[in-house]
């Protein structure tokens, strides 16, 4: 989950108002500040970053990332060729064979009979596969949302776990992203084709809530995983 700055005292601001300050992914960043937050503070990711939370609640993140990303990188194969999503896709960005090999490494070669989604995962890969199947310009919001966010905040992730764990490249493949040197300019060139949107008013507000859900679909997983996982260090 991405965990860059956000500036603040915008979210009065209307549609045109900030795309002449910046742009779609200017408004959609301060207008989703709220659900990032509530989403980037839960108490499963806080004891998880501070080393408080046994190896197999990391794991379990990853398993449940599976998910998820097995959807969205599908979904991404279903729309390839679709005007609006086709500037997004980019083979550089794929996670789910980075996740894979993570998920081999700690549970081994029978990894796909030991793991299942939880309930939020459910939804949310209900979800992505919803906005596939309907709306292109949802399905772009998730991915927005989630790749954006392994180039950020995932980068912190991976240098948590692999201090807290001592993994080096095996356990956190997740997070490398070997085909992007410079993750700045990479994000950048984003926003940019993000400003370049074929979308706006009422569609854009929509755009915006899917961004602002997806937070919460990513808030409720981690209350599923807080459930399941106690700071002591033992799985409820």
């Amino acid at each position: 989950m991405e965990l860059d700055d956000c500036d603040r005292g915008e979210n009065d601001m209307t549609i045109d108002d900030t795309a002449r300050a910046g742009g779609l992914a200017a408004l959609v960043k301060s207008r989703t500040d709220e659900a990032h937050r509530a989403a980037e503070s839960s108490s499963f990711m806080a004891d998880l970053l501070d080393g408080a939370l046994p190896e197999a609640a990391y794991v379990e993140l990853e398993a449940q990332s599976w998910f998820i990303y097995r959807a969205l990188e599908a979904g991404g194969r279903t729309l390839a060729g679709n005007a609006l999503v086709d500037p997004f896709l980019d083979d550089a960005l794929l996670r789910l064979e980075g996740l894979e090999r993570d998920l081999e490494h700690h549970l081994g070669a029978q990894w796909r009979s030991l793991i299942a989604m939880l309930p939020a995962t459910e939804r949310y890969v209900e979800r992505i596969a919803e906005v596939v199947a309907t709306w292109p310009a949802g399905f772009v919001a998730h991915h927005y949302l989630r790749y954006l966010g392994d180039l950020s905040g995932g980068q912190i992730i991976r240098t948590k776990m692999s201090r807290t764990y001592g993994y080096e490249t095996d356990g956190v493949r997740f997070y490398i992203f070997d085909a992007i040197a410079k993750p700045k300019p990479y994000k950048d060139g984003y926003r940019a084709k993000m400003d370049a949107l074929p979308i706006d008013g009422a569609e854009s507000e929509r755009f915006i809530a899917e961004v602002a859900d997806a937070f919460r679909l990513n808030r409720d997983l981690f209350a599923d995983l807080g459930g399941r996982f106690a700071r002591s260090g033992a799985a409820v």
